[in-house]
This record gives structure tokens, sequence and C-alpha cells, in this order.
């Protein structure tokens, strides 16, 4: 019989079948590059009662418009953003995720580099840590997902998010990320982190140029073989407007990025990728089932035994 593939939480096995897992974003911020402000008002820098009760109801919805899991940071990691004190990143999360963890019958992910954050968005309710840094960024944090034994996601970043698109180069940007990933994963597994419990992301946007971004994606298929679940998170992001421009599309005000999005969700999907982090949950899950009943995932089949 074959094993089944997981990406085991602190809590929940999750299971990876055909079409990828739909992960919510809900950014606490101020300051994100789509939904900043909506959630902590840019005076405030905190959530308020108000705000708190419209992150909750926000992803409430997204759990009823069919995410898989839901993502909740609470500092920027836009190119070029301003780096966020542990206590106030803390002080931003920390409410939403005790509020929604009486409330979810889905996992909720902390993203965030900082260890003192994870240790608190886990005591919270959190059951997986998304680190852009690739558990480097805090010497603290893999200590944090051993002990508390919750998933976690692996990132690529080049730099960090205020030096990541300082002209960002390599010789073979699939290449060098794969290798990038392997060796995390096996720094994770040396550290005792177990396996089940890691996922991988190649880290669209983050210190890549629009074409880097692209290329990765079209190799979709080979990081999704490589053994551990792999997270596209490519949401909104400035390569998908670029391409449009490119095409000489007749661009106004009333350009919307989820279209982009969403054909990258489906390419993806098609491609093997076993989760996608997105803001238009609803559009995405939708889509998904159309292109699943017409037959858009059945070529992902092979690229998702691992």
């Amino acid at each position: 019989m074959m094993q089944r593939a997981v990406w085991r939480t602190s809590r929940r096995d999750l299971e990876i079948g055909r079409r990828p897992l739909v992960m919510g974003i809900l950014n606490v911020t101020p300051d994100s590059f789509s939904d900043g402000g909506r959630f902590v008002s840019p005076g405030q820098q905190l959530t308020t009662s108000e705000t708190l009760d419209l992150a909750v109801e926000t992803a409430l919805k997204m759990q009823a418009d069919g995410a898989d899991l839901i993502d909740i940071g609470g500092e920027s990691t836009r190119p070029y953003s301003d780096p966020v004190d542990a206590e106030i990143e803390t002080e931003r999360v920390g409410p939403v995720i005790e509020r929604l963890a009486n409330c979810l019958a889905i996992p909720i992910s902390i993203d965030t580099s900082k260890a003192s954050v994870a240790n608190a968005a886990i005591r919270a309710g959190a059951e997986i840590v998304n680190d852009v840094s690739g558990l480097e960024g805090d010497p603290e944090m893999p200590a944090v997902v051993v002990k508390t034994r919750v998933g976690v996601c692996v990132m690529h970043m080049k730099g960090t998010p205020q030096t990541m698109q300082d002209d960002p180069s390599y010789r073979d940007v699939v290449d060098e990320i794969e290798r990038y990933l392997l060796a995390r994963r096996q720094a994770c597994l040396d550290q005792g982190i177990e396996p089940e419990r890691i996922c991988l992301d190649p880290g669209i946007g983050f210190g890549k140029t629009h074409d880097h971004n692209l290329t990765l994606l079209r190799a979709t298929n080979r990081f999704a073989s490589i053994g551990s679940p792999i997270l596209i998170g490519h949401s909104r992001k400035g390569f998908i407007r670029k391409v449009l421009d490119r095409n000489e599309r007749n661009l106004n005000d009333e350009y919307n990025p989820m279209a982009g999005t969403l054909a990258v969700s489906m390419a993806v999907a098609a491609a093997g990728a076993h989760v996608i982090r997105v803001h238009d949950v609803a559009e995405t899950v939708q889509a998904l089932d159309l292109f699943e009943a017409s037959g858009g995932l059945a070529v992902s089949t092979n690229n998702r035994a691992f």
C-alpha cells in the first residue's frame, strides 16, 4: 500500500492529494503590499477591537469559502519594508490567533522569522510556522519548531526584505534554489525536525527578478518532485502585471491582479504544487473546482507522490 503524502502540523495531518491545499493570507500589518492597513490602522500600528473583529470575520469567511489553512502575519516582507520589533509583531498577531483558534476548524500558520513571535503564536493556537528566512533568520527558531512539533514552511529568500530586490542574480535560478531548499531540509532534519512536518517554498518575489519568478514557476513540477510538499506564493505579485504590460494589454485603473493570480494558480496546480498561498480564496477554490472537473489537474498526478 502506498503511504499517504501528508504535511504534519502540531495537531493534524494535512493530506496532499490531486489538488493543492489553499492557504488564505491574513496580513495584520499597516504596510503589506496588497492588504496592508485593513486590519491594523497605519496610525495605530496595533489591532483595535474593530479591526480585530474584521480580521476574525475575514478568516472565518476564508474558511467558509474553502481555505484549507490560514496564514497570519504581523510584519510586512514586501521589498524595502521596515523591520518590526518582535513585541509589536506579537501584539498584532496574538489576539487574532487566540480568537481564531477557538472558532476555526482549519489550521493557523504564523508567518514570522522571529522565534519569540512564533512561540507566542503557537501558544495562542498556531500549528505551522511559515518562515521566509528558511529558519536562518533567528538561531532559536529551529528549537521552537522541534519543541512544539509544529509544521514548518522553509522558504528561499536572497538577502532580506530590505535588500532582496537590489539587483538579484543567479547563474541558474532553478538549480540554485533547488539546492538551497534541499540543503535547508537536511539542516532541519539534522536539528530534529521530522520530515513530515517540512514544506518547502522557492520564494516567488523574494530576491528574484520578474524573469526569475517566471522561470521558477515553469519549474514547479521539478520542485514538486523533490520529496516534500511545495508551497507557491505568487498572489498579486508584481511580475503578474509586468507580464500583462509586456503583452501590451490595455491596462487602466480597473486592472485587477486577481485574474493573473488565478491563471498562475491553475498553472502551478497542474504542475503539481501542493500548497498555493493566495489572497482571493473564494475565487481560487472555485477556479480549482472547475479546473479539476474539466481535467486540468490530471497532468499533476505523477508529481504528487513523495
